[in-house]
């Protein structure tokens, strides 16, 4: 691969600092970080989202640890905006949803939400961020009590905000976000319990489910986790909750097993065989030879469901090559990873803005059905920078040494 290919470290590092210095753009001076547009301006429409301001404090955290000027200052922006605008001090925890200030537009709290606000605090406070390891002690003691379920070796999804009520769904996504916080954290603070809980999940939904549905992973289940097939096909394209499978997350889920089996002492030989099974059917179901891209969903058959591309999904997709490449060796890895930095190349990232296009149609022009601006740097930034790094321990123990 030539120096200025894509895909190449040092391709890799022009179009990561560009990203960066449009993300530096959703910073709100009064607290957190807003929901961009197109064009890298707020979108006065959106309220302050937990995820994204989690995962911003994330992004700007690992970069500080990689080299990156001005990045501390920002991730200590978002541990603030988490220890406050997002804070419930009433009963513990943090809210989705927020307007200006602070006040909950939605009042529930997620699994989801309150992973990411553990990636975050863990990724910080490997950064020396202040505040941050205040912000790790009481999102591992929220997630670790209120989201985690022993019994069934997995977490809850979504619970009333005083705690006294756990919702009946159960998903896989916000398990898979939780997967890989616990590696983080386990890394960060040195306790095995994390990594531990991370396997267990890794056992149930892929082990179990997805190795029971050929390799495609149920997301949606009820409250004794059964999977729901059905689950959102009059809504298909819902950001979160989409109806059938979702190979972006099985390519996800294949990144996340092999940075798993890379940090245990004596990996089981079930993930390495999960991890490559997961990323074929999703080769499988999506790859097409004359088509760039990859669909968003799939029905349980294998077919398409919702045609969009998503730039989370290739950006997984990448990941996992690269991941398995690493881990096996195999050409077949390398193939598809340098296919698809081409077409992130040609079609994702944005010669303008520097950030990448979030969701586009069939044809490669850009789409709203999904999703509208571009709010999130979390998918591209660990695309652009986990190919360096070895799989374990993770990206923030690191990150610093491969500068």
């Amino acid at each position: 691969m030539s120096d200025d290919a894509p895909g190449s470290a040092s391709w890799r590092h022009t179009v990561r600092t560009r990203l960066l210095a449009f993300a530096r753009r959703s910073v709100r001076p009064e607290g957190g970080f807003v929901w961009l547009d197109d064009e890298g301006e707020r979108d006065p429409d959106k309220k302050l989202e937990l995820w994204i301001n989690a995962r911003m404090t994330y992004v700007f955290a690992l970069a500080h640890i990689g080299g990156s000027e001005d990045s501390l200052r920002l991730a200590e922006h978002g541990v603030t905006a988490l220890r406050t605008l997002f804070h419930d001090d009433e009963h513990g925890g943090w809210f989705d949803v927020v307007d200006e200030d602070g006040t909950p537009e939605v009042t529930t709290k997620g699994c989801y939400g309150h992973a990411f606000v553990l990636l975050a605090a863990a990724t910080a406070t490997a950064a020396g961020a202040q505040g941050a390891q205040a912000l790790l002690d009481e999102a591992a003691d929220v997630h670790g009590r209120r989201f985690w379920d022993g019994e069934a070796g997995r977490c809850v999804e979504e619970i009333s905000a005083d705690w006294s009520e756990i919702d009946l769904y159960r998903g896989a996504n916000s398990n898979m976000h939780t997967v890989e916080a616990y590696l983080v954290t386990a890394d960060v603070t040195g306790d095995a319990v994390w990594r531990q809980r991370a396997l267990a999940i890794c056992e149930r939904i892929i082990g179990i489910h997805a190795r029971a549905h050929d390799w495609r992973i149920p997301e949606h289940y009820d409250a004794d986790w059964t999977p729901i097939l059905s689950y959102n096909d009059e809504s298909p394209a819902d950001p979160f909750r989409p109806y059938g499978a979702t190979p972006g997350h099985a390519f996800e889920w294949s990144r996340l097993l092999e940075q798993l089996a890379a940090s245990l002492e004596e990996p089981r030989p079930w993930i390495r065989e999960a991890a490559e099974a997961l990323f074929a059917r999703a080769v499988d179901d999506t790859v097409d030879d004359d088509t760039p891209g990859l669909p968003y969903t799939t029905n349980w058959f294998g077919e398409p469901a919702v045609q969009e591309r998503f730039h989370w999904v290739i950006a997984e997709a990448v990941l996992a090559a690269e991941a398995l490449h690493i881990a096996t060796g195999h050409a077949l890895y390398a193939g598809l990873a340098r296919r698809w930095w081409s077409e992130i190349a040609e079609h994702f990232v944005d010669d303008t803005t520097g950030s990448w296009h979030h969701e586009l149609t069939v044809g490669m022009r850009p789409s709203t059905r999904t999703w509208r601006g571009k709010p999130d740097a979390y998918h591209a930034f660990n695309a652009l920078t986990f190919p360096d790094l070895p799989l374990a321990p993770s990206a923030p123990l690191t990150i610093g040494a491969a500068r």
